[in-house]
């Protein structure tokens, strides 16, 4: 694997706002990862309240466990994954993209089950998060399967991440969000991946994916850096993305401009009322 932090891809990242990394893992590695990846899936390595269902806003087919399977702070909850090597690798390509001054903030398991065919919305991780001073963040996500349209590669939108950001707001069951864009917006782009290789995008961009409609899984591993002061910031501020409280809401405030107005016209409604 090359990690260099060669300018052209510190400048892809600051132009787009995502860059496939190129390879992180090794054919026998992946392997590795996916068997500890399907541990958690069958609750051999227990996910506890870190689990939960990113697609739980549409109906689930008998037999599936979770539209889309959430797992977060894998590292938390096995901590040998800590010391092997997928860690290490996406701290130096984070400090390539954004400084030396990078650490982990959080990671996580996305797992889109075969024939599910939900999409994971779009939106911008900022949205989740508390706003910070310092807006620098790389998440950097790794497929241990092929990715593809049909089973669910990684769309972005080219430039979003140096536009403000979108307003979120809840899905219809109230525990996602989302907010309002498509694959035709100007600047989308699908990136799919082999096995064992990344891609870095911003904390602003926008992103999503469809969901799978192959025969097969499609399982991911992301890595979230941020600067180590905002860190400590983000601690000392009660927030740890999900160790202690995994729910899912608009926390930055320049995102949440209509989770109010969502409430105010449920209410509207329930009262006969509400505007369209």
């Amino acid at each position: 694997m090359t990690v260099n932090a060669d300018l052209t891809l510190a400048q892809k990242f600051d132009i787009d706002g995502f860059v496939p990394t190129g390879r992180l893992l090794s054919a026998s590695e992946v392997d590795t990862y996916r068997d500890i990846y399907d541990r958690f899936l069958a609750g051999e390595i227990e996910s506890g309240d870190k689990r939960s269902d990113l697609g739980s806003h549409v109906p689930r087919r008998d037999g599936v466990r979770e539209n889309i399977t959430q797992i977060m702070w894998p590292c938390a909850l096995y901590e040998p994954l800590l010391d092997m090597p997928l860690h290490a690798r996406g701290l130096a390509v984070a400090k390539a993209l954004i400084g030396d001054d990078a650490v982990l903030d959080f990671d996580m398991l996305i797992h889109k089950d075969p024939r599910t065919h939900v999409p994971t919305p779009w939106h911008q991780d900022a949205a989740y998060w508390i706003d910070l001073p310092d807006k620098r963040a790389v998440s950097i996500w790794v497929a241990l399967d092929d990715t593809e349209l049909d089973n669910g590669c990684m769309w972005y939108v080219q430039g979003s991440h140096r536009k403000p950001l979108r307003t979120h707001y809840p899905t219809s069951d109230g525990k996602n969000i989302m907010c309002d864009c498509s694959e035709d917006e100007p600047g989308a782009t699908a990136v799919p991946v082999t096995a064992g290789e990344g891609i870095a995008h911003s904390g602003t961009t926008l992103h999503y994916s469809r969901g799978n409609a192959t025969d097969s899984v499609r399982r991911a591993y992301i890595l979230n850096f941020r600067p180590a002061e905002m860190l400590r910031l983000e601690r000392e501020r009660g927030y740890d993305v999900g160790l202690t409280d995994n729910t899912r809401l608009v926390r930055n405030s320049a995102a949440g401009e209509a989770v109010g107005e969502a409430a105010g016209e449920a209410a509207g409604e329930q009262d006969g009322g509400g505007r369209r």
